[in-house]
């Protein structure tokens, strides 16, 4: 079990890895070894996610998830396989605890009296201005 939240886990067996090889640096290891890893989570198919934490999840994931609701996370940045499966998974338990956080609500705001004129006295000089470059002034 990964934990990612006191009330969120996720099992192990609903991690898929695959061990692909690597561009970069490794010199003649990156030739002969697959060191990068390209780890499959299925969202959809999480048992352990409550319900609006998948559809954070989905929104967050953008361009790594797939049709079939599948995150895919490519680690290949260190030389050593483990590493890079320990990198993946990392960044798959900050995803999801970005999901986990629920979004804080939007306080609506409204501006004063006092700058709703000053806007409309702003807008009145400026009118004023363009009236003086237009030769046809109407001084009222």
């Amino acid at each position: 079990m990964i934990r990612i939240a006191p009330t969120i886990s996720i099992d192990e067996d609903e991690l898929t890895e695959h061990f692909v090889r690597a561009s970069g640096p490794g010199g003649q290891n990156v030739n002969k070894v697959a060191t990068a890893v390209e780890l499959r989570f299925n969202v959809d198919r999480s048992e352990n996610l409550p319900g609006p934490v998948k559809a954070r999840l989905k929104r967050l994931a953008g361009r790594r998830l797939t049709l079939e609701g599948e995150i895919i996370i490519k680690a290949d940045r260190h030389r050593s396989q483990e590493r890079n499966r320990a990198d993946a998974r990392a960044r798959l338990v900050e995803l999801i605890q970005k999901a986990a956080q629920p979004p804080r609500p939007r306080i609506k705001t409204r501006p004063s009296l006092a700058a709703k004129k000053r806007r409309l006295e702003a807008k009145s000089r400026r009118g004023d201005i363009k009236k003086l470059r237009s030769g046809k002034a109407n001084f009222d």
